[in-house]
This record gives structure tokens, sequence and C-alpha cells, in this order.
């Protein structure tokens, strides 16, 4: 498992430098304080290893509406109880990996 998030994570360096998903876009234009290319570029690499594009897409959109974020928490859903687990997960490994 480790060895495989080096070489993802090796992978996602080597990556061309234009290349952005949706994560980092939506960092780069968040208002927030500490939003800087690296930062963001780093949570989309852990991005990129733990959810999927479809997932990313959907993280993406509470960088602009965290509203969103707390009433896929709190729907009951399912489908939304799975994506918040695999969110979740993706956040603490961006913090210890990001840090």
């Amino acid at each position: 498992m480790k060895k495989t998030l080096i070489i993802a994570a090796l992978m996602a360096a080597m990556a061309p430098a234009a290349y952005a998903g949706p994560i980092e876009n939506a960092c780069m234009r968040s208002d927030r304080a500490g939003a800087n290319r690296a930062l963001c570029g780093c949570i989309q690499q852990v991005a990129d290893m733990t959810l999927s594009r479809g997932d990313q897409r959907t993280a993406a959109r509470f960088f602009k509406d965290p509203q969103r974020a707390q009433d896929m928490r709190q729907s009951g859903s399912e489908r939304h109880s799975a994506f918040w687990r695999k969110y979740t997960a993706f956040g603490s490994t961006a913090e210890q990996f990001c840090s």
C-alpha cells in the first residue's frame, strides 16, 4: 500500500504542469488565505489517489458552496454516506500528506 502511494505520488509529480484537476482548480479559485499552487497541487495529488473523477468533481463544488457539503453529510442517503466516508478519508490523507 505504501509503495503504491509513493509510486502514485511520483507519477503525479511528473505529470505535465499544465494539468490541473477539479480539486486544484477549485482550491486555486477559492478565497481561502492559505491557497497556493503548491498546496492546491498537493491536495489534487491526494484526490487523484483516493477519489474517482466524479467524486473529485462533487468535492470541488464544496469549495464554492460549503452548504452543499453540509447538506450531503446530513442527507441520510446511502450514496451520500458512502461518498462522505471517502471524502473524509481523502481529507485526513490530504492533511497528513500536504502539511
